[in-house]
This record gives C-alpha cells, sequence and structure tokens, in this order.
C-alpha cells in the first residue's frame, strides 16, 4: 500500500499569513494540533524572522518515532537506575574505603563537573552532530565510567569518574526532555518517562542490596550490569536516531539562519533561570532523600540492613506510580495548581516522616512522600515548552536540567557534611526546608497557557 506524504515547502511569510496555511486532506496530523507560532514570540525574534510551520509530531507518528520512545524510555529506564543506586551503595562504599560521611558524599558531588559542561554544550552538541550525535555520547561517557568503576579503583578515581558518567546523564537528560516535550501529549508522554526513571530507581536498590547481602558480591559488581545496559543503550539510541544529523537539527530550529547562541537567549528569560533554580532544589531533595534514607533508617530508625535498603526501593516505587497516574491527572487540573497541591501534600508527609519514630511508619510516609514529589520533574519541563518559544527549548530545558543535575551533586553533598557535624537525623528538617522552598519557587513562574495538543 502507498504511503501519502505531505511537503511543506517553507516560503518567508509574515505572521498573518498562518490562517493560509494549506493541509493535505490526507495528512493524518490533525489542523488543530498543528502548531503555529505565538505572534509575541515571532517579534521577540525581529521582523525579519522566516516563520515556519510544522506539524506536531506524536509518538507513533512518523513510525520512527515509536523506536525513538523506546530508545528514550530505555535510557531513562538506565539513568534512573544510575541515582536510585546510590542510595542502596553509600553504606557499603563507606565502610569499604573507611571514609566518613563528608568523604562519602563527594559521589554525589563529583558528577556536578559534568552537569556543568552539559549545560553549556547541549546545544552546540545537537548543531554540530544532531540527536545522532547525542545518542552516540551520552551513553558512551556513562559506559566508560561504569567500566572503570567495576574495576574496584581507589576511590579518588571512583569520584573523578563519575564526573564523565555526570555529563553522559546531563547531555541525555537535556536532549530526551526537550524532545518528548515538543511531541503531542507531553503530559502523558514525560509522565511515563520519568516514571521509567523512577522505575529504574526504584530496582537498582533491589538489585545492589541484593548482589551485596544475599550474593555477598561486592558493591563494584553492581557496575558490571550498569556497564552493559549502557552499552545497549548506545546501539539502540544510536540506530533509532542515525537519521537525526546536525545538519536536520539545524535546518529544523534555525530557520531563521541563526546557527547559535540559543544557550544565551534562553539564558536572557526569566523563566529559564526558574524552572532552573527550582530543579535544582527538587533533584537534590529527589537525590538526597533515596541517597540517604537507608542510612537514617539504619542510623536513626535502627532498621536492619535489607528492610533498611528496602525504603529506598518503596521511595523511588512511590515517584514511578506517582509520575504515571498523576502525569494524567495533572493536565486536568493545570501544571501550577498541581504541583502547589502536591507540594503543600508532601509538606505533611514529611513531618510525618520526622517526628513519627516508628520504622513501619517512616517507610510507609517515605513511600507517599514520593508518590506525591513524582510527577514534579516532568511537569517543570512542561512549564519551559508552553513559556518559551520552541526554538529555545532544547537550550533552556538543557541548562534547567543540568542545573537540576547539580543540584542532586550539591544538596546530597551538603546533607552528607551536615550529618557529618549533627547526625544522619538532620535529613529531615532539611528536606522540610527544601520542599518549603520549592514552593515558594514555583509560585513564581507566570500563569501557563494551555497548547491545543496537552488535551
Amino acid at each position: 500500500m502507498a504511503t501519502t506524504t505531505t511537503t511543506v515547502i517553507d516560503m518567508p511569510v509574515s505572521p498573518r499569513d498562518y490562517s493560509n496555511s494549506v493541509t493535505s486532506s490526507n495528512d493524518p496530523i490533525p489542523q488543530q494540533e498543528r502548531s503555529i507560532p505565538n505572534q509575541t514570540n515571532l517579534e521577540a525574534f525581529g521582523q525579519g524572522t522566516c516563520a515556519v510551520t510544522h506539524a506536531v509530531q506524536r509518538w507513533d507518528y512518523p513510525r520512527i518515532n515509536t523506536y525513538r520512545l523506546t530508545a528514550i524510555f530505555f535510557s531513562f529506564l538506565n539513568f534512573g537506575m544510575n541515582d536510585g543506586s546510590y542510595g542502596a551503595l553509600v553504606p557499603y562504599i563507606e565502610m569499604d574505603y573507611h571514609l566518613s560521611y563528608i568523604v562519602t558524599s563527594l559521589v554525589f558531588l563529583s558528577p556536578f563537573a559534568g552537569y556543568t559542561v552539559a549545560a553549556l554544550c547541549s546545544d552546540r552538541l545537537h548543531l554540530f552532530f544532531g540527536r545522532r550525535g547525542i545518542a552516540l555520547f551520552a551513553p558512551s561517557c556513562k559506559c566508560i565510567g561504569y567500566v572503570v568503576i567495576a574495576t574496584h579503583p581507589p576511590y579518588p578515581a571512583v569520584v573523578a569518574i563519575l564526573a564523565v558518567v555526570g555529563l553522559g546523564n546531563g547531555v541525555a537528560d537535556a536532549a530526551w526532555n526537550a524532545w518528548i516535550g515538543q511531541l503531542a501529549h507531553t503530559n502523558q508522554l514525560l509522565g511515563l518517562l520519568h516514571g521509567l526513571y523512577g522505575l529504574g530507581a526504584t530496582i537498582a536498590p533491589l538489585i545492589a542490596t541484593s548482589m551485596i547481602t544475599k550474593a555477598h558480591l561486592g558493591w563494584w559488581t553492581f557496575f558490571y550490569l550498569m556497564s552493559a545496559l549502557a552499552a545497549v543503550e548506545t546501539i539502540t539510541g544510536a540506530a533509532a536516531f542515525w537519521s537525526e544529523t546536525g545538519a536536520k537539527y539545524t535546518g529544523v530550529n534555525r530557520a531563521d539562519g541563526k546557527d547559535g547562541g540559543m544557550t544565551r537567549q534562553a539564558l536572557r528569560q526569566k523563566v529559564t533561570w526558574i524552572c532552573a533554580a527550582f530543579l535544582l532544589c527538587y533533584v537534590g531533595l529527589e537525590v538526597s532523600l533515596g541517597g540517604w534514607v537507608v542510612n537514617f533508617m539504619i542510623r536513626v530508625r535502627h532498621g536492619e540492613p535489607f528492610p533498611s535498603g528496602m525504603t529506598a526501593t518503596g521511595f523511588w516505587l512511590g515517584i514511578t506510580v506517582g509520575r504515571v497516574i498523576l502525569g494524567f491527572t495533572t493536565p486536568k487540573i493545570g501544571e501550577r495548581l498541581a504541583v502547589s497541591v502536591y507540594l503543600t501534600i508532601s509538606v505533611g508527609l514529611e513531618l510525618i516522616f520526622w517526628l513519627v519514630p516508628h520504622f513501619i511508619v517512616s517507610a510507609v510516609a517515605v513511600s507517599f512522600l514520593g508518590f506525591f514529589i513524582g510527577p514534579i520533574f516532568p511537569s517543570t519541563i512542561i512549564a519551559v515548552t508552553k513559556l518559551l518559544p520552541s526554538e529555545m527549548h532544547v537550550a533552556a530545558i538543557g541548562f534547567s536540567a543540568a542545573v537540576g543535575g547539580g543540584g542532586a551533586a550539591l544538596l546530597p553533598f551538603a546533607v552528607g557534611a551536615i550529618a557529618q557535624a549533627k547526625g544522619p537525623a538532620t535529613l529531615q528538617p532539611v528536606a522540610l526546608a527544601i520542599i518549603a522552598l520549592l514552593l515558594g519557587i514555583w509560585l513564581t513562574l507566570p500563569r501557563m497557557p494551555k497548547r491545543v495538543h496537552d488535551a
């Protein structure tokens, strides 16, 4: 059966010409799902800007998007396993190398260097190498890092190589969030994407704890598995995005003829900085809780190693379920209101976690806390795509996600430093303060327009 295609000829038009756009009767994308540039955004780039209309793609159209989405989902599953494993591994790294809390915390701080580089170069990597280059570069960085850690090197080498892993995660985080953020039904897709991140973070502590406590393997053997998964991610991602070259990316996303500078333009937007600060605190909270909860449950709630390790699994499972379920609820009430409600509920759950000194109550509370903070990251990505023009999405999301990755390094390190001085019980008041700060930052965002293809 022949496949019908629609060819759109890009021609300079005035902003008033969009009402005359012609759509083929055989085009599978409905007219109301077409992305029409905002008048304000056009004026912001100057009256000489060449305006181009592009059909909003879906997860299943064109067909290659199905394979690309599968590859991205697998990438985020691995991403979640990376972040979720720290909580289970930290106590054993500490014992293996005979470290203090603050020195152990360097495993959280080290990836910040990689995320910082990712924040600055994400847009340039897209321009020069396209999404094909991203699909090759990001998992290769992780694979190299995991292979080195799997050899059980001295602790300084572990800290140094985690910066390379952070670079790979930061680049992939920015690229794939931005790509999915431009598809139809963004809320649901991002909910599933970050739900898979949460699933990876859920199963990683279970696998790592079982390998160490049940199979009596060294903590570094977990990275044999991570090395293999990163190699598979490299192959699947490259195959799915092989046609997405730098020239193609530049042609679609730089229709005005500007070859760069989008990072600088994105950084001039207040929304970029608000979302970056928000994600710094949010991701820092997420990784701090996931990374230190096992230590807290062992030393403060006096739990056994295995059930204490399972509380990290419960936390990440809550995040996974919350992102999937609330990902369908959030667009119905709006991201701004929904996130405000989720954070308010989280304050109450954190108070229960902190003030009720019982192991089971703490385990249940931290699981529900994960459920309600779960959809916050994808909602922030959607806020960026709604409040900024599409040309800035990769740069703005890349910067915000990379700063969020910095939060995943800085705040857990700070929690470790405070625990070194005051004890691990300080995790709870610090977490409560961060949640309150998140609510304050979120309310500074402007009101968000509703996009047709969010429905």
